[in-house]
């Protein structure tokens, strides 16, 4: 069921992969996205922030892994069955986010997506690319390559303009 199927508009359909993290359902650009995996044992990197969980071979690639449980401050974090990692293609380096699940993947019109709030300096919104509602769902899109490539992030080369 594609919600754009219906739409006469020339305007782009995106696609989003959805995924939880606690009681929230985030989304972020299929076009990101290399491959899902379950989550295995990471190699610990000393010194490292405690979101980045270590790296992991990955066919030859070593690739590192970030727990966006523990970047977005979430209060409890367990391994279960459901752990996933998306394996990303961001910026030309390949990265892994742990997340809770992975729900679905939905097609999204550029009318559907709202601009995230402003909060002032309380909360930063410039990994947010806005808010979209889905059959009940609020949906956080997240701005993967802008996260990925921030500097407390360090994972990336900053002067890429991908």
């Amino acid at each position: 069921m594609n919600p754009a199927s219906d739409n006469n508009s020339s305007e782009p359909v995106q696609e989003f992969l959805t995924f939880t993290l606690g009681s929230e359902e985030y989304a972020i650009d299929i076009l990101r996205v290399q491959e899902i995996r379950g989550y295995d044992q990471v190699t610990a990197i000393a010194n490292s922030p405690a979101f980045i969980k270590g790296v992991i071979n990955l066919r030859g690639a070593i690739v590192p892994i970030v727990d966006l449980r523990i970047k977005f401050n979430l209060p409890s974090v367990t391994y279960d069955p459901f752990t996933v990692v998306i394996i990303l293609n961001v910026l030309n380096r390949i990265v892994g986010i742990v997340v809770d699940s992975v729900s679905d993947v939905l097609a999204l019109m550029p009318n559907e997506i709202k601009p995230a709030p402003e909060f002032g300096g309380s909360f930063d919104t410039q990994y947010l690319m806005g808010l979209a509602t889905v059959e009940e769902r609020m949906l956080i899109l997240v701005n993967i390559e802008q996260l990925m490539s921030s500097q407390e992030m360090a994972l990336l080369n900053e002067g890429s303009d991908a």
